[in-house]
């Protein structure tokens, strides 16, 4: 059987791979909502949903520092990473013992590939199709809104999700227009000045990575009185597993609050 990755790698297996780790969070719940429970043998300390996974399964350490040698004596058959969210030195290290299929996602279709590709190698071909089929549907004929957007994952300093990145993909999905359009930063980093002379019409705050909570509502709004200014759930705009098919009911609340 013959595999290949969103990084391109080819894998060669003579059976479906029954021992795996998985590096990020949503692709840890992901296989576990794929009925992979019993061959889920590690995740990291963030892998936090569903509980029962969180609490059951051994921990590796962290997306990007990893316990190397916790994974190797878990002897996996297949490690499952990203890109973006695992280090790439850290990867290039276990890659010497384990195969290692990677995602790499920007996009909304990509997140669907990588859903369908962890699939066909983990022999969960048709639930995956059909789990990308409901999430496909669940985004069908969202409510649009037409407004310059800034996404913050982080404060002190400031950064913002710009462009090419899946939250940005996501922005555009439901019909923000993401004013990080001239920065070629993925992540840049902005003091308030530049904030204001960007304009926003409405600033988003995520409750992940940094946990913006309701006391970070006055910092904006003191500087940008007339900005509509948002706590909101990162995991809707960040997890690209089959959490995708809960985003929905979050971005129509954004979208009632926005229009009013």
């Amino acid at each position: 059987m013959i595999f290949k990755d969103q990084l391109s790698n080819i894998f060669s297996f003579l059976e479906f791979p029954k021992r795996i780790v998985s590096l990020v969070p949503s692709q840890s719940e992901l296989i576990w909502d794929l009925g992979l429970k019993e061959d889920l043998v590690g995740i990291t300390k963030f892998c936090i949903h569903p509980k029962e996974m969180h609490q059951s399964i051994t921990h590796i350490g962290g997306t990007k520092a990893l316990d190397i040698e916790r994974i190797k004596s878990l002897k996996p058959d297949l490690i499952i990473g990203n890109k973006e969210e695992n280090e790439k030195s850290q990867i290039e290290e276990l890659a010497k013992y384990f195969p290692i299929w990677m995602s790499d996602i920007y996009t909304l279709n990509d997140a669907f590939e990588m859903i369908e590709g962890i699939g066909l190698i983990l022999n969960k071909e048709v639930e995956s199709k059909n789990l990308v089929t409901t999430i496909r549907n669940s985004f069908y004929n969202l409510p649009q809104i037409n407004k310059r957007v800034l996404y913050f994952i982080w404060r002190k300093p400031y950064m913002v999700a710009g462009r090419n990145t899946f939250i940005g993909n996501i922005l555009k999905e439901i019909g923000f227009y993401n004013c990080i359009v001239e920065i070629e930063s993925r992540y840049p980093v902005l003091n308030m000045e530049e904030i204001k002379r960007l304009s926003p019409e409405v600033i988003l705050l995520s409750s992940e990575p940094y946990p913006f909570i309701k006391k970070h509502l006055e910092e904006f709004k003191t500087a940008l009185p007339t900005t509509t200014i948002c706590l909101v759930d990162g995991e809707a705009f960040s997890w690209y597993g089959n959490r995708l098919f809960q985003s929905r009911a979050e971005f129509e609340r954004i979208i009632s609050l926005i229009s009013f």
